[in-house]
């Protein structure tokens, strides 16, 4: 059973450890947090800490010192990932029992000759018990329809694009987009913020919750930061990591691309997100990305 919807607004920023703290996850810290405060809601921190071999140990630590340092401090204590294994297998034994899940055996060369997408619940590597499988959540021939408060009205059909998508992986390991619904209603989260490499996930996520039936939040999308060559900064040399002992720079940078003014006098970073929120209008945020960025 789904939970009540939350009385007001509730968004969230939820960084995977990685690395460090870097300028185009700050651009998502303050503009999750821009749009939360404009509303009058909360804005939570959620640390996305269920891929070990991708992360970087301290790094949690680092970036939640990181965004204290910058005036980003969130209103309830920080959720992580790691400790919420039990309601994800609850939730993937829903999806079991309804006979939405099956067992996969399928590698990514399997798949290379379909584009990569496995469709209509038919495996095309042969039967292997031996093999570790992976579980996959049928995906039918429909179009998922939203309207995302940025971007505008989107459509997707999720058996062309997505497919049966994984949601409990070879190692054992949950899915990204079974822990991020799972989470998204347990915490209440009525407002999604986060950036654009994101969106092609609004339709799997949109899914997930309907066969879970767990309430859809809203969706906004922010512009990527990118370095001079178009690439997403954190896949560019240039993703070099914010200076929490001088934070205002990054702040200030932050705000441009975010296309936010800023003309604030303040030294201290709570007085200058302060000054920004005075002036802030979500309908003005920019809704493409910059090819380029600036040396902080």
């Amino acid at each position: 059973m789904a939970p009540p919807p939350p009385s007001r607004y509730r968004g969230r920023f939820a960084p995977s450890p990685t690395g460090a703290l870097h300028l185009g996850s700050l651009v998502t810290a303050v503009g999750s947090w821009l749009v939360a405060r404009h509303h009058g809601g909360d804005w939570l921190v959620r640390m996305e800490d269920i891929d070990p071999p991708r992360e970087v140990p301290g790094a949690a630590a680092d970036i939640l010192s990181t965004l204290h340092a910058f005036g980003l401090v969130a209103d309830e204590p920080p959720v992580f990932q790691s400790d919420r294994g039990t309601l994800y297998a609850v939730a993937f034994a829903q999806l079991r029992d309804q006979g939405d899940l099956f067992p996969c055996g399928c590698s990514r060369a399997d798949l290379a000759p379909y584009g990569g997408v496995h469709r209509d619940g038919r495996c095309v590597a042969p039967p292997d018990p031996s093999r570790p499988a992976a579980w996959r959540l049928r995906t039918p021939d429909i179009d998922i329809a939203w309207t995302d408060d940025l971007q505008g009205p989107q459509t997707e059909n999720l058996r062309a694009t997505a497919g049966d998508f994984v949601i409990r992986r070879v190692e054992g390991l949950w899915s990204y987009q079974l822990a991020c619904v799972v989470d998204d209603a347990g915490q209440g989260i009525t407002h999604v913020v986060r950036g654009a490499d994101l969106l092609e996930s609004t339709a799997r996520q949109h899914y997930l919750q309907r066969r879970l039936g767990l309430p859809s939040p809203g969706y906004l999308h922010l512009p990527l930061v990118c370095d001079a060559q178009g690439r997403k900064l954190s896949k560019s040399a240039a993703s070099w990591p914010v200076d929490p002992a001088d934070p205002l720079p990054a702040l200030r940078l932050a705000l441009a691309q975010l296309g936010v003014p800023s003309h604030s006098a303040a030294t201290r970073p709570e007085r200058f997100l302060h000054d920004a929120l005075a002036v802030f209008d979500p309908a003005s945020l920019r809704r493409s990305s910059l090819t380029h960025t600036p040396t902080l």
